[in-house]
């Protein structure tokens, strides 16, 4: 594959234009030198870095994540149990997340299930619950529970 104008360059890697000018502003990518044509032209390496990226990106890595991956990349020292850490530490991340959304989810499903749909908004059981205090996701809170100094 030859280079590619930024148009094409996108195109081929699935991103738009913005993403690659973006991924420039945070080093993520060179930005090549404009030559005396006026157009800058970007190596299959660069599109195949941007794919990297947008991958990395689609499974939940942050970019500054990718920044590290893309730095073991580069090193040749680095292990691959170095990169397999990182995924490690990424799922149990993402572990937490779904935990945090099945309980969301779940008291949601609360509430939807305590309120009858019908009647004066001012007797809604949902906005009287979400408006109750001691109310907690689906759990009452213990009135006489310290809340931590740092919470």
């Amino acid at each position: 594959m030859a280079n590619l104008t930024i148009g094409r360059a996108a195109k081929a890697a699935g991103v738009r234009i913005a993403t690659i000018r973006f991924y420039e502003r945070r080093g993520l990518i060179a930005q090549p030198r404009k030559p005396e044509s006026g157009y800058r032209t970007y190596p299959p390496e660069t599109v195949a870095r941007i794919r990297f990226i947008r991958q990395a990106q689609e499974i939940g890595f942050s970019l500054k994540e990718i920044e590290e991956l893309l730095s073991l990349q580069a090193q040749p020292d680095a292990a691959c149990g170095d990169v397999r850490d990182r995924a490690q530490a990424k799922r149990t991340e993402v572990e937490r997340k779904i935990d945090q959304l099945i309980r969301i989810r779940d008291a949601l499903d609360e509430l939807i299930a305590d309120c009858p749909g019908r009647g004066a908004l001012r007797a809604c059981s949902i906005l009287s619950a979400l408006s109750d205090t001691d109310w907690d996701g689906g759990e009452r809170a213990d009135p006489q529970e310290k809340v931590p100094a740092d919470a």
